[in-house]
């Protein structure tokens, strides 16, 4: 009876027995063994300690690279940040673009080497990012990790999982929608487009934080002259007999002014200007000017015109100036050179990459024509079309905004009739040009007739060019133009 009772007493044991030997056998855990004596019959049986191990495989992650700022090229050490197209934890792709950098050339769009998850960012918009430096750190992917024995961990929730599927989902958005999801702490995936295609809108951000916040977003306060309140009604008082007032002349109040004033750090193509110009005001300037007649000129484009447009070109007068102008470097080539900074060697530019000073939405940018010498003006009437609708996009690479030899600034295009233009370092000339105005003239009979006057403003590093280089050129290129059959005898 003592026997039946002790094999009895011990069938709970020998169940959770069994049980932990299949949750053995399952998770090929490791099992401690220990002996376990059963007083007072003479009963061993093997038990499990409480730590229980499971052997687990999981993906490896991948080391994490510092990705650089390379270097752009034309001497350039330092860009600004423009714009984050990534935040932490994003998955990006090679060739993904990571940010827009700004350097005093040009804007450029820096594209990821890696396939991996962004893990740090290592600038903020605006800031000053040096070549060299690393610019985000990404964690490549890696291969499977060698099986390992790890302490059981709880399992991924199931949203957590979804959560981590979404965020890898590719969504489409421009950079200005992005930078402002990111302002407002929002993750694109929880976003529902409604552009074309899915792209996530402005208004759809906006909707979403008036959802979030359960509020109509207010539209944009601006700063206004605003007059004060008026004041409150005096309490009405009895009755008194009074003398009749004499009648007050009225005041208005005065308005408040709530403006106020605020500083700005100098960045982008401003903090270029300052640099480029901070250096070429050292250099001694000579200046010269004089008016061309442009009557025969404006004659010969009203022909050739239709013919240009019929060919999809819009043919202004600049093409005519810039050819007019290579022609000249060829017979004075000591304007088309540049000198070292000590003064000391004078290099003589093979080619004419005539620049046109140009006002954009970025500021004022300079791109230039290359090789202007082997161009027709028509061909010259192509490339600067293709700028200017470049620089009106702001899509001017840095091919476009280096290399410059000779530079024309079409100045009346916006009004004036002279100025006084900085050479560009390292030219050594420079040319502004007036506003095409109708004016009266004498011609060679001594009659007054009509002329279309146009008024031009040189100037030189009067270092190496003289005055009477610079007014021989000046001669040469307003008799093109004054006469422009006579350019045909000079083409190539």
């Amino acid at each position: 009876m003592a026997a039946l009772m002790t094999v009895r007493g011990s069938l709970p044991f020998l169940r959770r027995l069994a049980s932990m030997q299949s949750l053995h056998k399952f998770c090929s855990s490791k099992v401690l063994k220990a002996p376990f004596v059963c007083a007072p019959h003479s009963y061993s049986a093997t038990v499990l300690q409480q730590h229980r191990f499971f052997r687990t495989s999981h993906a490896a992650a991948g080391p994490i690279l510092q990705f650089k700022l390379s270097d752009i090229g034309e001497g350039i050490r330092e860009v600004t940040v423009k714009e984050w197209y990534v935040k932490v934890g994003d998955r990006v792709s090679q060739f993904d673009s990571i940010c827009e950098v700004q350097s005093d050339k040009a804007s450029v769009t820096i594209t990821s080497r890696y396939d991996g998850v962004i893990r740090k960012l290592y600038y903020d918009v605006d800031s000053i990012a040096f070549v060299g430096t690393p610019l985000v750190d990404i964690e490549t992917d890696g291969g499977q990790a060698p099986e390992e024995d790890v302490m059981e961990t709880p399992a991924v929730s199931h949203e957590e999982h979804t959560h981590q599927h979404i965020r890898g989902h590719k969504t489409q958005a421009t950079p200005a929608v992005r930078r402002l999801a990111m302002e407002n702490n929002i993750k694109l995936s929880e976003v529902v487009g409604t552009g074309k295609d899915g792209r996530i809108l402005k208004e759809d951000i906006l909707n979403f934080i008036a959802k979030q916040t359960g509020a109509i977003l207010p539209p944009s306060p601006f700063q206004e002259i605003q007059p004060p309140p008026p004041a409150p009604a005096a309490a009405a008082k009895p009755q008194e007999k009074r003398p009749p007032p004499s009648i007050p002349t009225p005041i208005a109040p005065r308005p408040v002014f709530t403006g106020k004033d605020r500083t700005e750090p100098l960045k982008g193509f401003q903090k270029a200007m300052v640099k480029t110009m901070t250096a070429a005001l050292k250099i001694p300037h000579f200046g010269y000017k004089d008016e061309v007649d442009l009557t025969r000129l404006v004659h010969l484009r009203s022909e050739l015109k239709g013919v240009a447009e019929s060919r999809g070109v819009r043919l202004s007068y600049m093409p005519f100036f810039i050819k007019a102008a290579s022609l000249g470097l060829l017979h004075f080539p000591i304007l088309n050179a540049s000198v070292d900074e000590a003064c000391q060697n004078i290099t003589y530019k093979a080619s004419h990459n005539i620049g046109l000073a140009m006002d954009t939405p970025q500021g004022l940018l300079v791109p230039n024509v290359k090789n202007v010498q082997m161009l027709s003006v028509f061909e010259i009437a192509v490339e600067l079309n293709r700028l200017q609708t470049s620089g009106a996009s702001g899509q001017l690479g840095t091919a476009d905004l280096t290399g410059g030899t000779f530079t024309l600034s079409n100045i009346g295009s916006i009004g004036g009739t002279y100025a006084k233009p900085v050479v560009l370092l390292p030219e050594v000339a420079i040319g502004a040009l007036g506003k095409l105005q109708v004016l009266p003239r004498f011609n060679a009979k001594d009659e007054v007739v009509k002329a279309h006057i146009m008024n031009v403003s040189w100037s030189a590093d009067h270092r190496i060019i003289d005055g009477a280089t610079m007014c021989r050129f000046s001669n040469l290129w307003k008799s093109y133009l004054e006469n422009p059959a006579s350019m045909v005898l000079d083409l190539k």
